[in-house]
């Protein structure tokens, strides 16, 4: 996992948030944290239903519809968390030698495109859930309504696209300053 070194160029830090930032990191870790016990509430269930089923053969009623439901909102509630945190995907190799101000831009277009991808999938997650609202489709066994689980997922994504505009304007000033500097 890729670690934000204060040493590397280009690196920020939840130090070099601003008041904003910091309320959207202090969000975008709440709600990672509540997608965590959402995961470990998963897990419980899936070991009850599980020796429910070989011993008793009892399992959970729903239990595959609960996690599915439930993993959806929990996945989606991680992604602002890691972009704040630097803790994306990179591939440095390219960027080991480069100066902090091309790190910066390179950095700012990576989080416009996350801003991007989190403003889209938000739309289409909010679209959606309204369109299977309006269909009234419900799950299988527990007969719950679909649109729950799919309008769950949009906060996170809400979130992910904050972060991801934030995250630009801030290497953005950071590119800025480093050019005055130079």
């Amino acid at each position: 996992m890729q670690e934000t070194h204060t040493s590397a160029p280009g690196a920020l830090t939840v130090h070099d948030f601003g008041p904003f930032g910091r309320r959207l990191f202090s969000s975008c870790q709440w709600l990672a944290l509540l997608g965590g016990l959402v995961f470990l509430a998963l897990v419980a269930m899936s070991i009850v239903s599980i020796v429910g089923r070989k011993l008793f053969s009892a399992p959970v009623p729903g239990d595959v519809e609960i996690l599915q439901m439930a993993a959806a909102f929990a996945s989606a509630s991680f992604f602002a968390y890691c972009h704040l945190n630097g803790g994306d995907v990179k591939v440095d190799f390219f960027t080991a030698r480069a100066s902090a101000k091309t790190v910066h831009r390179l950095e700012a277009l990576g989080s416009a495109l996350v801003g991007l991808f989190g403003s889209v999938v938000t739309w289409r997650a909010l679209v959606g859930a309204l369109s299977i609202r309006e269909a009234g489709e419900t799950s299988m066994i527990l007969g719950w309504p679909l649109w729950l689980a799919q309008i769950l997922m949009v906060p996170g994504f809400v979130l992910l696209a904050l972060a991801g505009f934030y995250m630009l304007a801030l290497h953005l000033r950071a590119s800025a300053l480093t050019g005055a500097r130079a």
